[in-house]
């Protein structure tokens, strides 16, 4: 599936940097720059960086079930982040912005 346009990346392409990075040093912090950095490539829109957060976490996880070969002793990435979204949320989705500075 084609994940950025912009640049002509699938998901298949993102997910064997992901796993050759993992394979490397299992508990490196991989992000999106480090993917564009191995593509070659730069990141035009930044549409595509939610669904290439997504992969990594996705592709990381998988990666470290399979390493642990036990999910009791695994910590939910997802649900970790999702934690520290909600803890640094300020209110609804207004982007921090006082009422009277919206500009909708």
């Amino acid at each position: 599936m084609l994940v950025c346009q912009c640049n002509m990346i699938s998901t298949r392409d993102i997910e064997d940097i992901v796993l050759s990075i993992l394979d490397e040093d299992p508990w490196q912090l991989v992000v999106p720059a480090r993917i564009y950095r191995e593509l070659g490539k730069r990141g035009q829109c930044a549409g595509c960086v939610p669904n290439l957060v997504d992969i990594i976490q996705k592709v990381t996880e998988n990666y470290h079930l399979r390493l642990a070969g036990n999910a009791e002793n695994l910590i939910d990435v997802r649900v970790r982040v999702k934690a520290l979204r909600k803890s640094t949320r300020k209110g609804g989705d207004n982007e921090g912005r006082h009422k009277n500075h919206r500009a909708a």
